[in-house]
């Protein structure tokens, strides 16, 4: 029993000192997060930028205060792309850049507590964001938030978050190879704008592109939280925070697996650092 406990103890001090030190260093290196005027640009300025435009794009095009409030709706829960994908997609560049990447590939750190650390930040930066986002849509485009919907509300924001954080690290790992992963982030984050209910319903696009729209996390995230704010059962949200935590563990379970490919590519040719 003492042999196994003595073996167990190093792994589990390793785990959690891997988790925690890049928790706290990555957003300050990798990230750029921590800087003041970056998180507060991100949880303030631009939900109310984002949700003004098209909720104006909307008035011009004739729709009325319905329409109004299920574009800021939409657009209060994208905006979490900005920090969940957007910016840990760079990570790769940004390790590139530096000249850690093949350290990183190199270190015997644990894989897992290593991403999920990564992840922490960008995922209470997201929470935050979409929690502005909403009260913009309540105070300034008439969206009621009924009391009685703020639990259902809140555990359908933590998945979603959790979920495009995942997102942001797959993409991470495809840029792996890639010459950049700006582009990369910048094509899902306006796709995720097209295909994920944000501001129109998914059944106004062709089949083919509602199906891929359901592939996107996002999408699922929309919905769920349209429905805590609707009232809706719990047996219809439950299906929809299924649907949430199933694209959370699946971006998660694939960024870690192609990460690791890429790992292994890498030490076999050498070919990481070629960009």
């Amino acid at each position: 029993m003492s042999t196994a406990l003595t073996a167990s103890a190093p792994y589990r001090t390793s785990f959690w000192r891997t988790f925690w030190t890049n928790a706290v260093m990555a957003p300050r290196t990798s990230l750029g997060f921590m800087r003041v005027d970056f998180v507060l640009g991100t949880v303030f300025v631009i939900p109310l930028t984002q949700m003004v435009f098209f909720a104006f794009v909307v008035q011009l095009g004739g729709g009325g205060a319905a329409k109004v409030a299920y574009t800021a709706i939409g657009n209060a829960v994208a905006t979490v792309t900005y920090s969940s994908v957007f910016s840990v997609c760079q990570t790769t560049d940004s390790e590139k850049q530096q000249g850690t990447m093949e350290h990183l590939l190199v270190s015997p750190a644990n894989r897992l507590a290593l991403y999920f650390g990564r992840g922490l930040i960008p995922i209470l930066i997201s929470l935050g964001t979409v929690a502005v986002g909403l009260l913009y849509a309540a105070l300034l485009f008439g969206v009621v938030i009924p009391p009685s919907s703020i639990p259902a509300l809140v555990v359908s924001v933590v998945l979603t978050g959790f979920a495009m954080v995942g997102f942001g690290l797959l993409l991470g790992g495809v840029a792996l190879y890639l010459r950049t992963s700006i582009i990369l982030g910048n094509i899902f984050l306006f796709v995720g704008l097209l295909l994920s209910g944000v501001n129109f319903p998914l059944s106004s696009l062709p089949l083919p592109l509602q199906w891929a729209g359901d592939l996107l996390p996002l999408t699922w995230g929309v919905a769920a939280i349209r429905s805590a704010l609707a009232g809706d059962s719990i047996a219809t949200l439950g299906l929809l925070w299924a649907a949430v935590a199933l694209a959370a563990a699946l971006s998660f379970g694939l960024a870690i697996g192609l990460w690791k490919y890429f790992e292994q590519r890498a030490l076999a040719t050498g070919s990481i650092a070629r960009f």
